[in-house]
């Protein structure tokens, strides 16, 4: 659950065992770790996957690529898909976490990080996530959500069926005219 400043807290390996996450469109186990920006890093043996805020990315770099694993990072809904587009090669996973619904702007990072960078890893969003909000997300590329702890799974899940048919082209469509004989 999210501090009164609106960030998680980081993760140890048995804090991971059991948490689930929606991806692909089913409910799913996560084996990804939030290591803050103040913690050790774990072993490689306790969490091989592991997530890093994108200031820990730019003050740990080399550290992080040496220690093997996969390495996701997190950004923050006022981050630009561009202050890591250079770097996407080495991530196995692309996180947005949102403090609090507000804006967009998660929306169109996350396109542009598929659209304009070719980012073809998994991309998450966490934080202030509603099961309304999904269908939506995932036609700009998201693949994996983590709900707040206060909504229903099952309730997240029938979103993505929310419609039937969608005429704009996205990251999970073509657009309808070009679906036709």
């Amino acid at each position: 659950m999210p501090g009164a400043d609106g960030s998680l807290p980081s993760f140890s390996a048995s804090d991971v065992a059991g948490r689930k996450i929606i991806r692909d469109g089913a409910l799913v186990d996560d084996s990804w770790i939030f290591a803050a920006d103040d913690d050790a890093l774990p072993s490689l043996g306790d969490a091989p996957d592991v997530v890093v805020s994108s200031a820990r990315w730019r003050r740990d770099r080399a550290a992080l690529l040496a220690r093997g694993g996969r390495l996701g990072i997190r950004l923050e809904t006022d981050e630009l898909a561009s202050s890591i587009a250079a770097d996407l090669e080495h991530f196995s996973l692309v996180e947005i976490h949102v403090h609090k619904f507000v804006d967009g702007r998660f929306y169109s990072t996350g396109r542009l990080l598929r659209m304009r960078y070719g980012y073809a890893g998994e991309l998450r969003v966490t934080g202030d996530v509603l099961p309304d909000q999904l269908f939506f997300m995932r036609r700009c590329g998201f693949d994996s959500f983590e709900l707040r702890k206060d909504k229903r799974v099952e309730t997240a899940l029938r979103a993505f069926s929310t419609f039937s048919v969608v005429y704009q082209g996205a990251e999970d469509e073509a657009p309808l005219y070009r679906r036709r004989p």
